[in-house]
């Protein structure tokens, strides 16, 4: 896999998207030829149009990551690939309509971007249909070799059998008389050599599973794997790289005291997100500002109550501050004084409640506390103080969310359907440890792009 920015992604979606971005470029160049030849003037040399061509080549490509053209289910299914296409367009066409109208010079014409628009959708149809044709989710997935046949390892089994896994495993190594969870382990005693073992079963990588590794890990074995090129790794760190979350379950603390990561507090990086929280607080308060008027009119003539409601949260290092969010519950949502879980058809939530919670207008009105630096616009959800109590006593490291600041928007948000349990909790914070561990801009950006993703598709909304 490449890591990109401290994000690991996988080989051949790097390859698949950098076709793409060329198959994007060749569609405006073409579309470029094809306007000339029919307005009769001369297309002129690729450097004069470089920046227009670029331009709709990017703004397609993002509009592709924010849709979900590069997840496991667009990567398996022609019919789910052309839906979100279909989607990726019209976001890439109102994109391009906004630079057009703030730098017309940086956006091909109309006609020019109708042929590259119509030239696109072939292309990149094409480029799918023969993906899911000829190798489809088969050309993403990774060979692996398991030491350990114990219930470690048959977690990594129903991780590569989950739909849409990139993994394939090549086989169970059991590592120790006792470990006897995955049928059929080959047991270590007889395998002659543990290196020549992994090259003929074609395996690219090794994760070491085993549950006891105190004075049974095999070095020998492992550095003689090791400079056969193959890459070996421990279940905690894998299991981290390939669903974008840290395991609690495999993880301990010295894995993640000596870990590369939670760098977040670079100055640079942390400048920059605060200049990005700022301008985009300011523009979405701007643009918002009909919405946020339009659904509280609404709200007050739906049901008794204020427009707004203010609610503590625990913020950046532990210190509560207060959200303000447009109400979209009864005031008597808590009338016994105590915290309770949104449940799924929530019975407090008002009829106008259930659309603005729906397409995420309630949660408007808190880029004011972006603007003022209690919250940025990416990073853990933050809870209330009740329940980080609760949590705090039954999760290992639940504390260490609040190393970075909150957000609007997370990693958590964008991979795990809506919280409202201790498990739920438990779940979304392996995904926040994930972001803290792994921040970078890049990071934040792609979880941007993904909330388009959710916000036009709401699943898990409540």
């Amino acid at each position: 896999m490449f890591r990109l920015f401290k994000h690991y992604v996988p080989h051949a979606v790097v390859w698949l998207a950098l076709i793409e971005f060329l198959a994007l470029l060749a569609s405006a160049e073409i579309a470029w030829h094809l306007y000339a030849q029919q307005a009769d003037f001369d297309a002129g040399g690729i450097g004069d149009r470089w920046a227009p061509l670029a331009t709709f080549a990017v703004a397609n490509s993002l509009a592709m990551m924010a849709t979900g053209m590069y997840g496991s289910e667009a990567l398996r299914s022609m019919k789910f690939a052309t839906a979100r296409l279909l989607a990726a367009v019209s976001l890439g066409v109102i994109f391009l309509s906004v630079v057009g109208f703030l730098l017309p010079t940086a956006t091909l014409w109309r006609a020019n971007s109708l042929y590259a628009m119509a030239l696109a959708i072939a292309a990149l149809l094409l480029i799918r249909l023969i993906l899911t044709q000829s190798a489809g989710a088969e050309a993403f997935r990774r060979r692996i070799l398991v030491l350990g046949a114990g219930p470690r390892a048959a977690r990594l089994q129903a991780l590569a059998e989950a739909p849409g896994s990139g993994l394939t495993i090549a086989g169970f190594v059991a590592m120790a008389a006792n470990e006897k969870t995955i049928p059929g382990a080959v047991p270590r005693t007889q395998i002659a050599s543990l290196a020549d073992h992994v090259v003929a079963l074609g395996a690219g990588e090794v994760v070491l599973a085993m549950e006891e590794r105190r004075g049974s890990l095999p070095l020998a074995d492992l550095l003689r794997v090791k400079t056969t090129g193959v890459h070996v790794n421990d279940i905690a760190s894998f299991i981290e790289r390939e669903t974008g979350r840290v395991d609690l379950a495999t993880t301990n603390p010295s894995g993640l005291i000596f870990s590369d990561g939670f760098s977040a507090g670079q100055r640079i990086s942390r400048v920059g997100k605060r200049v990005f929280d700022i301008l985009a607080s300011i523009a979405v308060l701007i643009v918002g500002l009909p919405l946020i008027v339009i659904a509280g009119i609404a709200v007050k003539l739906d049901s008794k109550g204020p427009v707004f409601y203010r609610q503590s949260r625990v913020g950046l290092f532990g210190e509560p501050y207060d959200i303000v969010k447009i109400r979209s519950m009864r005031t008597d949502a808590e009338a016994a004084g105590k915290a309770v879980w949104a449940a799924e058809n929530d019975p407090r939530i008002t009829r106008v409640g259930h659309w603005i919670r729906k397409l995420r207008i309630d949660e408007l009105p808190q880029t004011w506390c972006v603007l003022k630096g209690e919250m940025s616009f990416v990073g853990p959800r933050p809870e209330r103080p009740s329940f980080v109590e609760e949590l705090e006593r039954e999760l290992p490291y639940y504390a260490e969310r609040h190393m970075v600041k909150p957000g609007l928007t997370g990693w958590a948000q964008i991979n795990y359907p809506y919280g409202a349990s201790v498990e739920d909790a438990r779940a979304k914070l392996e995904y926040d440890l994930y972001y803290a561990k792994n921040y970078s801009p890049f990071l934040d950006l792609l979880i941007l792009l993904q909330t388009v993703r959710v916000v036009l598709w709401p699943e898990g909304v409540r």
